[in-house]
């Protein structure tokens, strides 16, 4: 029995976002009616009590009792009830929703998850007393937080067959039916068995809060309050990450996979997240990580994604802004989906169901693909002090070199900076590791170094400072059971003389993920690997900007899709 308290909505604003244009001379008038009635002081008995005297309404009384609401009723809190009379809601309709709630009652699923009292009751009871007059056009919040029309012949699409009735603690109101529900997508998704496996993930990170400001306080019995009606307040922590599709306030589209589809996903996605078994919580992490690879870029608000955009690019919820890509150096728009109703596209081939507040797509083809969700091209800067491990045999700390607006390199170096590694003696070799965050396992990576030249600082710069380097590069990652495990590339010459991008590692797997962990398992050693008779041809110095990581798979598909396109 969840009871949210809102205050009531204004009218001109609630109906002006439905595009109904309301005379401001009316915008007080339920105010008014409001007024009058908390003035009166008759005694006309409680809600309750009414509607156990009413004859017509004894199938929404038998209802109303079997879930607890004639405490509600009989208590404190004003209320306007919105009653379908028996002539319209027959007593085997009462009886089987008596039997539902039993029946989920049973199965130890939450009160406030109850399908009875949140679709039926709580879908005729709105907080407060809400009185019509013949001006009346408002928009009232029913305590299941949906939104009805209130004039003065209608709520939504029942008329108003009794109205106006004042009781201690409220209004009574008589329909000629039930007042219909539309689920929002959080609910939908619960009512489709073919989506279940998706509301079964989601519904893990429901919580729910006990609200003393909302609960009906009884008795204090020692000091202590006895509520006769203890309200809690639902909150999803995954859902306020990824898209409020359980609020009516927002407005959101959803791509759902089908179980089947689902299942499929699963199956191939499940080995990316294999963590090294000393990991806390291990299992639940890849339960939780493997499965939100998959929806985690499904939801849509749109608010950011009007009508006249949306067709051309849908940006999901997680989607970075351009000015965030432009910090982090990312030119890649990840969560973001072109031409999404084309064929191909991520809404193509969906079953579009509407919803109280938006649209599940039922997907039985996920077409979002994971090159522009969680599969991504990482990049790690030299000179992000984080990102250094190790510093052997060079100055330390690194050196941060600056390339400015006016050298012939600007914009050429990634955030136009990089880390100098000068020898701390003449001849020795550096060696520095870089920590490589949030691989996947089971992912065959390609790594690529960039290396700056002296003179994107130093225009100056004298010829020994610009003779090539030697570097040997060695990748180090923990084994199944979390025991550092190594495996060294070779060498590589870098030239100097321009930003050189060297391919270090190639299509190279790591058995474990070290995907969103707070430390960096994965840690790539580059040191200068020079000869004797090189130290005298070649710099110990090396100039480094970056490391970027590319799934091999993602580069390959990429090269064949500019193939197909240059084709035609």
């Amino acid at each position: 029995m969840r009871h949210n308290i809102y205050k009531k909505v204004r009218t001109q604003a609630a109906l002006l976002l439905l595009g109904v244009a309301v005379p401001l001379l009316y915008a007080g008038c339920s105010d008014d009616w409001n007024d009058h009635y908390d003035a009166s002081t008759a005694d006309n008995g409680t809600l309750w009590q009414a509607l156990k005297n009413d004859k017509n309404l004894q199938n929404f009384v038998s209802v109303a009792e079997a879930c607890g609401y004639d405490i509600v009723l009989n208590g404190s809190q004003n209320y306007s009830v919105f009653a379908p009379t028996d002539s319209y809601f027959s007593t085997v309709e009462a009886d089987s929703l008596i039997a539902e709630f039993k029946k989920q009652q049973a199965d130890n699923i939450h009160r406030d998850d109850n399908t009875v009292v949140r679709q039926f009751l709580q879908n005729h009871i709105a907080l407060y007393k809400q009185p019509i007059s013949s001006l009346t056009n408002d928009t009232i919040t029913l305590l299941n937080d949906k939104y009805a029309v209130l004039t003065a012949t209608h709520l939504g699409n029942r008329k108003l067959t009794g109205k106006n009735e004042l009781y201690n603690n409220g209004l009574l109101f008589t329909l000629d039916g039930k007042l219909d529900y539309m689920p929002n997508i959080f609910e939908y998704l619960g009512h489709d068995h073919d989506l279940d496996s998706v509301y079964q993930f989601l519904k893990r990170y429901n919580v729910y809060q006990f609200n003393d400001a909302k609960s009906v306080p009884g008795e204090i019995i020692d000091g202590v309050t006895h509520y006769l009606d203890s309200v809690s307040d639902l909150h999803n922590v995954l859902l306020e990450q990824l898209g409020l599709i359980n609020s009516e306030d927002s407005t959101y589209w959803m791509v759902c996979p089908t179980n089947h589809e689902w299942d499929s996903l699963l199956t191939v996605y499940t080995p990316y997240f294999n963590y090294p078994r000393n990991i806390a919580k291990r299992d639940s992490t890849i339960h939780a990580n493997s499965r939100l690879a998959i929806i985690r870029g499904a939801f849509f608000s749109r608010t950011i994604n009007p009508d006249a955009a949306f067709r051309d690019s849908a940006v999901s919820t997680l989607a970075p802004s351009a000015q965030i890509r432009s910090k982090l150096n990312d030119d890649y728009p990840y969560y973001t989906y072109h031409k999404p109703f084309e064929p191909g596209g991520v809404f193509d081939g969906t079953e579009d169901i509407a919803c109280s507040n938006g649209h599940v797509l039922k997907a039985s083809k996920f077409n979002i693909s994971k090159f522009d969700t969680f599969l991504q091209t990482l990049k790690v800067e030299a000179e992000n002090i984080q990102s250094q491990d190790s510093i052997i045999d060079a100055v330390s700390p690194l050196l941060v070199r600056e390339v400015l607006s006016n050298n012939a390199f600007y914009g050429q170096v990634s955030g136009n900076s990089f880390v100098e590694v000068v020898p701390a003696t003449a001849t020795a070799q550096v060696q520095v590791s870089f920590k490589l965050p949030d691989l996947l396992s089971n992912v065959k990576y390609d790594i690529y170094g960039v290396f700056a030249p002296a003179t994107a600082y130093d225009t100056l710069a004298t010829e020994e400072a610009l003779r090539p380097n030697i570097v040997n590069t060695t990748l180090y990652w923990p084994d199944q059971n979390g025991k550092e495990t190594k495996r060294p590339f070779g060498n590589k010459t870098v030239t100097t003389t321009k930003v050189d991008t060297l391919l270090l590692v190639s299509n190279f797997s790591i058995p474990t993920c070290s995907y969103a962990m707070s430390e960096p398992q994965v840690k790539l050693l580059v040191k200068s690997n020079l000869n004797d008779r090189q130290l005298t041809t070649h710099s110990g110095t090396l100039r480094i900007d970056c490391f970027i990581v590319k799934p091999h798979e993602m580069e390959a598909t990429r090269r064949a899709a500019r193939r197909t396109s240059t084709n035609f």
